[in-house]
């Protein structure tokens, strides 16, 4: 992936190359914001809450601080805009979702009014098989009802292959020309069909840019949900993982993970030695401004360098 502006990155870019005077790159007509650099660049999206959990916006980049491995890191890259994104709707259509899919279309309809309108959004179906849910000539959409229908089109009825439906949202992630992605995943976080591991899973996650929010929706008894499964892939890629205790719950969710989204920072580095390629490395964001009092930062906590790795493999066709 070239390194043509700012808006080019994602998490983590290992390439690098400088922009000339007239404001073009590679022969190509830049956008507004540029950088010139030769260095390699990771780039974090953090959203920020005071003590209250409400979102904090007005900071600047002397209030954030980075740390890689344990190590300060010098921000090179800071800004704070409501930029569109890619975003994957993976809904599991198991048999025990059949009664619940109603709701999740609600939701899914707040979540796209709520969400930027410049937004690329898809839907991926799973039961023991992974579909997607839009129609073949239709790759990406911000319509409401054209998202909620293919959802509620998709017949809910078999196994979970959750593992299965995670991979191959994050291989089409890469489709979408928007610079951030996003995956949320609405399931009670079993898998009992997939062929791919949940390690091979979290393992693609740390080499993509992509967050992924989750929501559990599963009843006390059912002897298949997984809730640290969702905790998980939400923890270890800035996202955040829901328990609903209503089904209603869930629409609310969704408009308040579409906020998120569009009030999160972004915030880029050079590592100071990134190491050999593939290598396992921690980060950690701190954010503090006098007069917010205690704030909290959420965002990716780790990454494997080398780039984002696309995980198409046939077992996810």
């Amino acid at each position: 992936m070239r390194l043509v502006n700012w808006l080019s990155l994602a998490l983590p870019i290992l390439t690098g190359c400088a922009t000339s005077i007239d404001g073009q790159i590679d022969g190509q007509e830049s956008a507004p914001y540029r950088i010139a650099v030769d260095v390699n660049l990771v780039v974090l999206h953090a959203t920020v809450r005071d003590r209250k959990g409400g979102l904090v916006s007005g900071l600047g980049e002397p209030d954030f601080k980075v740390y890689e491995n344990g190590i300060l890191q010098s921000i090179r890259l800071f800004r704070h805009e409501d930029l569109p994104v890619t975003v994957g709707l993976v809904v599991d259509h198991s048999g025990s979702m059949r009664p619940k899919l109603m709701h999740v279309g609600a939701a899914t309809r707040t979540f796209v009014r709520s969400s930027n309108p410049d937004d690329q959004i898809f839907v991926v179906n799973f039961n023991e098989k992974v579909t997607l849910g839009l129609p073949r000539a239709i790759q990406f959409t911000d319509r409401p009802e054209e998202l909620a229908f293919a959802i509620l089109n998709a017949p809910a009825t078999g196994r979970t292959a959750l593992y299965d439906a995670v991979a191959q949202a994050l291989d089409r992630l890469q489709d979408g020309s928007r610079d951030r992605k996003v995956l949320i995943v609405i399931s009670d976080g079993g898998d009992n069909a997939s062929t791919y591991k949940l390690a091979e899973v979290l393992s693609a996650a740390a080499k993509s840019s992509a967050a992924i929010y989750t929501i559990g929706i599963f009843d006390e008894d059912d002897p298949d949900r997984n809730p640290d499964v969702l905790r998980r892939l939400a923890r270890e890629t800035g996202g955040e993982a829901f328990f609903p205790g209503q089904l209603d719950d869930v629409i609310a969710i969704c408009e308040s993970i579409a906020r998120d989204i569009r009030n999160q920072y972004t915030i880029g580095y050079a590592p100071n030695g990134m190491g050999r390629p593939g290598a396992y490395r921690t980060v950690r964001v701190e954010a503090g401004m006098a007069g917010h009092g205690r704030l909290s930062v959420r965002a990716r906590t780790s990454y494997i360098a080398g780039g984002p790795a696309p995980v198409r493999d046939e077992r996810a066709k």
